[in-house]
């Protein structure tokens, strides 16, 4: 029981970050979604909320970079194909009101503050993501070099994309972002890996 209440305070908070940040976080609030007394969250969390926005990103990041490794065992192409799909799926769903809890701390909270190691495992995140599609890349037949400028292309582009689209309360951004990096993945890949 108290391993369930542990991890439904901490998707809340993903959900918390992914929709507003550390400013829309409340741990009264967390408290009440994930039905749990709120000096329970003090229990499972000692340092308060720099340790659970922490634990929130590194929880966060490990979904998509497990989604990440399984989409990108049908190739880079296809595994950039199902990461985009991942992401209008939930930009849809969410009427655009989700975005990156990843991307939402880095951009957010200080690297000197009281959040730094949650700022330090978004870091750590977001080089998850880019190594997961350096080994893809580099398994089909791609440069290391060229790899990793095409993986830091293909987060960079996909995150920023995230935030637009959510500004603008449609696909048009990640639409847009999907078919210049399938030229580049294709472009980087040796002609007999190419579709």
């Amino acid at each position: 029981m108290a391993r369930g209440s542990r991890e439904r305070i901490i998707t809340g908070a993903v959900g918390m970050l992914a929709r507003g940040g550390t400013k829309h976080t409340s741990v009264r609030k967390l408290a009440e979604q994930a039905g749990t007394p709120l000096g329970s969250t003090y229990y499972y969390f000692p340092d308060g909320m720099a340790q659970l926005v922490n634990e929130a990103v590194e929880h966060a990041g490990g979904q998509v970079t497990s989604a990440l490794e399984c989409a990108l065992a049908a190739g880079p192409l296809r595994g950039l194909s199902g990461l985009i799909g991942w992401w209008r799926r939930i930009l849809v769903a969410s009427e655009f009101e989700e975005g990156c809890p990843v991307l939402s701390i880095a951009v957010t909270e200080s690297r000197n503050g009281p959040t730094q190691q949650a700022v330090e495992s978004a870091s750590r995140v977001f080089r998850q993501w880019s190594e997961a599609l350096v080994d893809s890349l580099v398994l089909h037949g791609v440069e290391r070099d060229r790899a990793e400028e095409v993986a830091t292309l293909t987060v960079c582009s996909i995150e920023g994309s995230v935030g637009v689209c959510r500004a603008e309360g449609s696909t048009r951004a990640l639409d847009h972002v999907e078919s210049m990096l399938v030229r580049a993945i294709a472009d980087a890949l040796p002609e007999e890996e190419r579709p």
